[in-house]
């Protein structure tokens, strides 16, 4: 059985590749970032929760506009499958992971924030 699927709209497509953006590169990034400041008893004007939210919704938002112009700068933190029409949302989840820079970013990220969650311990209990 062949089934022929319809093409995605243009908007469709936007919203998953900014999804996969802020869900994927985004967010680990800057929730990182966050327990840093507050690690180094910065206040985040807002709280975290809204930093990490809109630093990550403005990632997602900037960074395919701002990427293909500045390639040189921008090379770690876009992601161009993400926007690739031709693949459904969970094609782009399996070949994003099956590179080999994206383990690497992810072995990274889950290492940064052991560490972090590790040191946030420590510093808990000396208070």
């Amino acid at each position: 059985m062949n089934a022929a699927t319809a093409p995605k709209s243009r908007s469709q497509n936007r919203l998953e590749g900014f999804a996969l953006t802020v869900l994927l590169q985004g967010f680990p990034t800057f929730a990182g970032a966050a327990l840093l400041l507050k690690l180094a008893h910065h206040e985040i004007a807002g709280g975290v929760v809204l930093f990490v939210a809109m630093a990550s919704i403005f990632h997602g938002l900037l960074t395919p506009w701002l990427a293909p112009r500045f390639p040189k700068f921008l090379e770690h933190s876009y992601e161009p499958l993400f926007f690739d029409a031709s693949l459904s949302f969970v094609e782009k989840i399996e070949k994003w992971r099956a590179q080999p820079t994206t383990s690497l970013q992810l072995v990274t990220n889950v290492l940064m924030l052991s560490l972090l969650s590790l040191l946030a311990v420590g510093a808990a209990s000396m208070n």
